[in-house]
């Protein structure tokens, strides 16, 4: 569309409607009017259509909204943005979670699934490059998430799918049988994910932390003032978000990480390596070692919420990295190039 806009003459009209300069803006852009990337970028988007086999990654996305994607717009596009950038043709799976585990009849009337639904539903689990697993609200599904997360090719935690993986690896990693987070079950004896203290548990409107936050990214110890020092490089994180050590991301959620838990969880090797940036004390990025597992990486915030056609989200890119065998290259030519690691994606 942009492309048939500039034939039409829009930007010459924007121009003069607007009195916009034409001077160079940028070494790398000749003028404001260049569409260069854009076309490149249109390119290969259509290369990659016309293509078979090799260029196909497969990544799951295992929702509760399934059967409506539009639900997952947001994390459909972010998808699409970092496969373009990794150079790979995008199949989703659409994995209804509930459909992962057996089930009776829930409060939200899901009526559980057949035999054959799970077979199916884990067939695809199994056959995808890496697994994706988006926000959401309410119980329904959350076992199958939780389920999921279990399989060991990449996968990226978002928001309720960060807080899914803490569940996970409390429950099967270090035994908390049960452990639940209290928005699913309020008397758990573990639990891992609990209400936000200054939210107000008895009303629904205007409760939720929402917005840009900043995140700061970091390795080892954590104290009062934030992250020790030079072991940032020890994560993913640091390296997808361009040897950043704070991000701005958008946020939308009313439950977090306990942070009695905290110390707990990462003596037994989940690491916490993004955490608010105000207090140190909330629970923001986690990542497992790479000797351990591919691409075990959640967020809390939401980075579907900045993702664009040429700069793609990086936990996202992290994912679709990870999901086609590029992640140790670009990972190895970040660490040792001297520009941002957005530069080193080949």
């Amino acid at each position: 569309v942009p492309l048939l806009l500039e034939n039409q003459g829009l930007l010459d009209v924007l121009t003069e409607a607007l009195s916009l300069s034409t001077e160079p803006v940028a070494a790398d852009i000749p003028n404001n009017r260049s569409m260069t990337r854009w076309k490149n970028m249109a390119s290969e988007v259509d290369l990659l259509a016309a293509a078979e086999g090799d260029v196909v990654v497969r990544i799951a996305l295992i929702g509760k909204y399934t059967g409506l994607s539009d639900s997952y717009l947001s994390v459909i596009k972010s998808l699409k943005h970092a496969s373009i950038e990794v150079g790979r043709e995008l199949k989703i799976s659409w994995v209804d979670a509930s459909s992962l585990v057996e089930q009776t009849v829930s409060e939200e009337g899901d009526g559980g699934h057949s035999g054959a639904e799970r077979k199916n539903a884990w067939e695809m689990v199994r056959s995808a490059h890496g697994i994706i697993v988006p926000g959401g609200f309410g119980s329904r599904g959350v076992e199958g998430k939780v389920a999921a997360l279990k399989y060991s090719v990449p996968c990226l935690g978002v928001c309720l799918g960060f807080q899914s993986m803490v569940i996970e690896y409390c429950r099967n990693v270090l035994g908390m049988e049960g452990a639940n987070s209290v928005e699913f079950e309020a008397e758990t004896k573990h639990p891992v994910v609990i209400f936000m203290p200054e939210i107000d548990e008895d009303s629904m409107g205007g409760t939720m932390r929402l917005g840009s936050r900043d995140t700061s990214i970091g390795g080892g110890k954590w104290g009062q003032d934030g992250p020790s020092k030079g072991n940032e490089e020890n994560t993913i994180s640091y390296w997808l978000y361009d040897q950043q050590k704070k991000v701005a991301e958008r946020h939308r959620h009313r439950y977090e990480v306990n942070p009695e838990m905290i110390n707990k969880i990462e003596s037994a090797g989940l690491h916490f390596t993004g955490r608010d940036a105000e207090t140190y004390s909330r629970m923001e990025i986690l990542e497992l070692p790479r000797s351990v597992h591919p691409f075990y990486v959640g967020c809390q915030y939401h980075p579907e919420f900045k993702s664009r056609p040429l700069e793609p989200s990086p936990p996202f890119l992290g994912l679709l990295l990870a999901s086609c065998g590029k992640l140790d290259n670009f990972l190895e030519v970040a660490k040792t190039s001297s520009v941002p690691s957005k530069k080193c994606r080949a």
